[in-house]
């Protein structure tokens, strides 16, 4: 199933996707408190899943063009984020440096062969970011006006559905509600200057808006092989990212394995799988401007659309 919060002009209500891709059948309106909201329904486990799949049948539908799509977690309990893909780890820190020359007025160095640093081989690599700060697909995200340089990071993220502690990665996909699209939007002039405080990322990432999720989630045994997904960013229609997970230096199942190691993982926290290989404009040193439509496309998923407003 695809799973979806929306506002049809009553508030937040969940949803799941018809077979037609054209409308949402309102699983609120069945009245049961396990269907009354995307929280509730991971929490309600299997037994969720099952009434969600029987109201697929009588619920009423309600197209999309009549509805806003909301994050599918509005506030999710926790929010982690990865770094994985080989390419994005070689190139980010080169785009950096080539974004610090030009924050200076100097030459452009231009691009050049990075390198794994062997920590980013040994273990998944994590920061914890604001789960208050969320958006779904259509939010307009209001840049923060401290920063000048837009960027987006197309990531795949998996939902949390039943938790656990000390998870072993044989059993770790059992674990998991679903998928869902990422954009994990970032200020980059502002994180430059604050990653050399070596906390990891604060004002660069936590920002209104700044953790964008949706179109929907989808459930686990919808997706056969998730490293296998293809990733697609366009950029006002045109071809930006065209990347799959299948590099990723840790799937999902080391990062639970690794997260859940002597701390508890609870039911609708967010793992994020990490910007793919050439996920981001950082990469090449090219960022978004004031206007741009950003089109995050995962298949199997579906596409994640925002537009970017600077503030001055």
């Amino acid at each position: 199933m695809k799973l979806a919060t929306f506002d049809a002009g009553a508030g937040p209500r969940l949803g799941a996707l018809t077979a037609t891709g054209d409308a949402l059948i309102d699983l609120t309106a069945t009245g049961r408190a396990d269907l009354a909201s995307m929280q509730a329904l991971i929490d309600a486990d299997e037994a969720g899943l099952t009434a969600a799949r029987a109201a697929l049948d009588a619920g009423p539908a309600i197209p999309l063009q009549d509805i806003k799509l909301l994050a599918p977690l509005p506030c999710p309990p926790q929010i982690r984020d990865a770094s994985t893909a080989p390419r994005h780890i070689m190139n980010a820190p080169v785009g950096m440096r080539r974004l610090g020359a030009l924050l200076q007025d100097q030459p452009d160095p231009g691009p050049e062969e990075g390198s794994i640093p062997d920590i980013y081989r040994a273990q998944p690599i994590f920061y914890i970011t604001n789960r208050f700060s969320v958006a779904g697909h259509g939010a307009v995200i209001h840049w923060p006006r401290y920063s000048r340089y837009m960027d987006y990071e197309l990531e795949v993220a998996v939902v949390i559905g039943k938790g656990g502690r000390d998870i072993p990665a044989t059993s770790a996909m059992d674990h998991v509600f679903g998928f869902t699209i990422f954009n994990d939007f970032s200020a980059r002039d502002t994180q430059l200057r604050e990653m050399q405080g070596m906390l990891g990322p604060a004002k660069g990432k936590s920002f209104d808006a700044g953790n964008v999720f949706g179109p929907w989630i989808v459930t686990r045994d919808e997706i056969a092989d998730y490293r296998d997904l293809r990733c697609t960013a366009h950029i006002n229609g045109r071809l930006a990212t065209d990347s799959r997970l299948g590099e990723m230096l840790h799937g999902f199942e080391d990062m639970i394995a690794f997260i859940s190691d002597s701390e508890t993982l609870h039911p609708g926290e967010i793992i994020g799988g990490g910007t793919v290989d050439d996920g981001c404009g950082l990469e090449r040193c090219e960022f978004l401007s004031d206007g741009d439509e950003v089109a995050l496309t995962v298949e199997g998923i579906g596409t994640l659309v925002n537009k970017v407003v600077a503030t001055s």
